[in-house]
């Protein structure tokens, strides 16, 4: 098969004895795939530092890009021939596809209906929130960096704290709980701002979750030694808060909890550099062009989308799917001298 012409070559199948076996998506260190991350545009109306450059990234051509119906079918066959239980649509910023709302309601058709989420930057979301929940939506995950102004336009070029917190606030009123929040913590940037962050997550019953700065920057200038660690965070945080770790079970989520002053509030940190999770890994993704990839940080990719624009039937589509899940490697291979970041940016890739 060719290789996608908007990204990495695609992962091989492999063959005779090392294809996977029909049903889920397993591969052949054991883990089993049930979350789908689907991305459905590359573009954003931001552009936060670690993420894109100022001017922005040449966008994939509109017509490379998955249709509605295309996305529909895709999830379709995740959710119906291969297991998939959580469904979460990322971008780029995804309430910039004109078609979400369809997305989901169709989505949330499907049997067994899954979790439906969305991780996003909640601008717009409050005029959105509403037709969301209608059509099916669960929960969001907002990307919130800062509490001020001036640095919230510095980090993402933009001036839009304001309308991220109106979404914020709508998407809690519209009952999409637990509303979560992702922060990025960078050195001599906001990295002073973690206790003020979960001070306003307690007090409006939000859930934060920290993430560690991960090599998917547009630039290709990430720098471990720059990067605030989950050690890092959680000392700053109790500088002000008793944190007691959370005793439910953790099972393949990717953050480690702590009980905030006794609880119920939770703070999440998400070492995916330092405390890797590789071996839990539940995921497979799907980007806005069609192409999976098993890992976060893959460098090949299987092209779907050729599989359905050339009539495939949805057991060929399952079938190539399962062959990309089984090539997974054991892990993303940071700490590696060999590791070579992806040749997508995260904004292409989808969080």
């Amino acid at each position: 098969m060719p290789a996608t012409t908007n990204g990495p070559a695609r992962t091989p199948a492999l063959g005779g004895a090392r294809q996977p076996s029909p049903g889920a998506l397993r591969d052949r260190h054991g883990r089993t795939a049930t979350d789908l991350r689907v991305s459905l545009t590359d573009r954003c109306n931001l552009r936060c530092t670690y993420c894109m450059p100022e001017a922005g990234l040449p966008w994939l051509p509109k017509p490379t890009l998955l249709t509605d119906d295309e996305v529909i079918r895709l999830v379709g066959v995740a959710v119906e021939e291969l297991g998939v239980r959580e469904v979460r649509f990322t971008g780029g910023e995804p309430l910039l596809r004109p078609g979400l709302p369809g997305i989901v309601a169709a989505v949330a058709k499907l049997e067994p209906r899954p979790e439906i989420s969305l991780t996003t930057n909640a601008i717009g979301l409050d005029r959105l929130a509403g037709a969301l929940v209608e059509a099916g939506l669960d929960r969001v995950n907002v990307s919130l960096d800062t509490l001020e102004p001036e640095r919230f336009e510095a980090l993402a070029k933009r001036d839009r704290l304001a309308a991220t917190l109106r979404g914020l606030e709508a998407a809690a009123a519209s009952g999409l709980a637990p509303v979560k929040i992702n922060t990025v913590l960078m050195r001599g940037v906001n990295d002073d701002e973690a206790p003020e962050l979960l001070r306003f997550a307690v007090d409006h019953g939000y859930q934060l979750r920290f993430i560690e700065q991960m090599p998917l920057d547009a630039a290709g200038v990430w720098r471990r030694e720059e990067m605030v660690t989950a050690a890092e965070i959680l000392d700053s945080l109790r500088t002000v808060f008793e944190l007691v770790p959370d005793p439910a079970h953790r099972g393949s989520a990717p953050a480690e909890t702590w009980l905030v002053d006794g609880g119920p509030a939770k703070v999440g940190v998400i070492g995916s550099v330092t405390r890797p999770f590789c071996g839990d890994c539940d995921r497979t993704r799907l980007t806005a062009d069609g192409q999976i990839r098993n890992c976060l940080f893959a460098r090949g990719e299987t092209d779907l989308r050729g599989l359905v624009r050339s009539g495939a039937d949805d057991a060929a589509i399952a079938e190539r799917w399962r062959e990309a899940m089984w090539g997974k490697l054991p892990g993303h291979g940071i700490d590696d001298p060999s590791f070579l970041q992806p040749a997508r940016p995260m904004s292409a890739i989808g969080g």
